[in-house]
């Protein structure tokens, strides 16, 4: 079944959460654990609050976030979004044989996929690379020449963290070019090869976007350091997209993401919004004050042991996302409730024990439902989703792990 999020059922069960987990523990009671499911009611309302937050800004789909092909062509058919932000280039070039706009959200040295793109005039105008260094265009340039090979579109990727006065490099480390004149030296370099166009510019900023700011402590300094940072971003992008529209004609300004999409929309500069994240929904980005997306994609496995009275061990659960390894980034047992991993073990890759008052009367083959931290994750674990919808499954959809893909 091709997923359909404009004649998805409307309504948001998750608002009950006896009655949505008890019925999707029911709805896919006949399919084996470890079982991956995606609600199709919150993944619609997930898709639309994020075009209502980009107050008319197009979304560009990160497939880093979701990494289920069906999934990100049902999003790109709802009117708000547009384009995709691939994670790898072997990645772009498998979308691009259904999709005619992806922009490579990191630069690559792959050089058997760099030589498959210049030597593909159709993938060549499908496809944006990212660049910041010029040590990248000389790699290119060294696997087929400007003169053999197609016109290679190019994007750059400009460090959007902010240098906080007496704190320092606030964000992620990206791009080293930071600086207005700093881009603009790599726009004239770009622009004064063969073989290149310049038409596009990214900057995203981690320290906004994926900063939660409503996780009950330190919050006011996440919210003043998100402010600050937003202020001197907006002055600074403004500038490096003034002068790059000098040395070039650029098709898009790329900014944001599931957490910033109303800040980067109110940004004049940025014409596009990307955002994966928030449309499978980790727990992650339920610590976010200015929006409550819905848990679209959720995992279940089976109790296997009981050690204790109070605790339960399931089989898998070390589905870890990305980034410091800390608590926040381990799936997390949403029902039934109170349950929580043991400090000392986590989630294990083959079993993860869970303690709590409710393990008491948990039963070997019962059911515990997990939400992962981020999204990519998850979809990296398993070969398909259950689709489900008015509490039955309707579906399935392969992930890229099920289509026979490990792009990373």
């Amino acid at each position: 079944m091709t997923i359909d999020l404009l004649s998805a059922p409307a309504g948001e069960p998750w608002l009950d959460p006896r009655a949505y987990w008890s019925g999707m523990t029911r709805a896919v009671a006949h399919l084996p654990a470890p079982i991956a499911t995606l609600g199709l009611e919150a993944l619609r309302y997930n898709a639309l609050d994020m075009v209502v937050r980009a107050g008319g800004v197009p979304v560009r789909v990160a497939s880093k976030s979701i990494r289920v092909r069906e999934a990100i062509s049902a999003l790109l058919a709802v009117p708000g979004y547009r384009g995709v932000l691939a994670f790898t280039l072997p990645e772009a070039l498998w979308l691009a044989e259904e999709h005619d706009d992806i922009v490579l959200g990191y630069p690559s040295v792959d050089r058997l996929a760099l030589a498959r793109l210049a030597a593909d005039d159709a993938a060549a105008t499908r496809v944006t690379l990212m660049i910041d260094d010029v040590a990248q265009l000389d790699l290119i340039d060294a696997i087929a020449a400007p003169a053999a090979r197609a016109t290679l579109r190019v994007a750059i990727d400009a460090d959007a963290s902010w240098r906080a006065p007496g704190i320092g490099h606030l964000g992620v480390r990206r791009s080293p070019v930071h600086e207005v004149g700093e881009v603009t030296r790599l726009a004239r370099a770009i622009a004064g090869r063969p073989g290149f166009d310049l038409v596009g510019l990214m900057m995203y900023e981690a320290q906004i976007a994926g900063q939660p700011d409503a996780e009950g402590g330190g919050d006011a300094v996440v919210r003043w350091m998100q402010r600050r940072s937003a202020a001197e971003l907006q002055a600074r992008r403004g500038a490096v997209v003034a002068a790059l529209r000098e040395i070039a004609t650029l098709e898009f300004v790329n900014g944001g993401g599931t957490g910033s999409l109303e800040s980067t929309a109110a940004d004049e500069a940025v014409t596009e919004l990307t955002a994966g994240s928030g449309m499978l929904a980790g727990h992650l980005f339920s610590r976010y004050r200015a929006f409550t997306p819905a848990p679209a994609a959720a995992f279940a496995l089976d109790v296997v042991r009981r050690p204790a009275d109070d605790i339960v061990t399931v089989s898998g659960g070390g589905w870890i996302a990305s980034g410091p390894p800390v608590a926040s980034r381990q799936p997390a047992p949403v029902w039934p409730p109170r349950l929580h991993a043991l400090a000392r073990e986590g989630a294990g890759e083959v079993q993860t024990p869970l303690r709590g008052t409710t393990a008491r009367s948990l039963r070997i083959g019962d059911r515990v439902w997990f939400r992962h931290a981020k999204s990519g994750e998850l979809s990296e674990r398993v070969d398909s989703f259950a689709l489900v919808a008015d509490g039955e499954v309707v579906g399935t959809s392969p992930t890229y792990r099920g289509e026979g893909k490990a792009f990373l």
